[in-house]
């Protein structure tokens, strides 16, 4: 989307009430889940047109281009909605730990009991 206006593209998600749209971030080379995020219109698009991530801080009510304070940057490779247009896949090169807690990914090591399920026929 290098050099396009991405409004079109924008207008046609859907927002939440909060006019935010949750953002997966997916490390573009291993395929590991690194965070999950939110963006508002303007960080979409300075996501669509710069080349670098940014975000919507919920907690501090501002945008935040990731890695501008901590050094670990992450960088576009593909941008992709789901199927009801509410969900973005963001595929990143990633620089350094992607979540605040310095892990690279933030869905490290906090995996929850659950009951294992499998298809009739095979183990679970």
């Amino acid at each position: 989307m290098t050099e396009q206006d991405p409004s079109a593209v924008i207008d046609g998600l859907a927002f939440n009430d909060d006019g935010l749209i949750p953002a997966i971030v997916q490390d573009d080379e291993s395929g590991d889940v690194l965070m999950l995020a939110w963006m508002d219109r303007e960080a979409l698009r300075r996501t669509l047109t710069e080349g670098r991530v940014t975000y919507w801080s919920r907690s501090r009510g501002e945008y935040w281009r990731k890695g501008d304070t901590s050094g670990h940057r992450q960088y576009v490779r593909s941008v992709a909605a789901d199927c009801d247009g509410d969900t973005l896949l963001v595929r990143v090169i990633q620089l350094g730990a992607a979540c605040h807690t310095g892990t690279r990914s933030c869905f490290d090591g906090r995996e929850l009991p659950a009951t294992l399920g499998a298809p009739e026929g095979t183990e679970a």
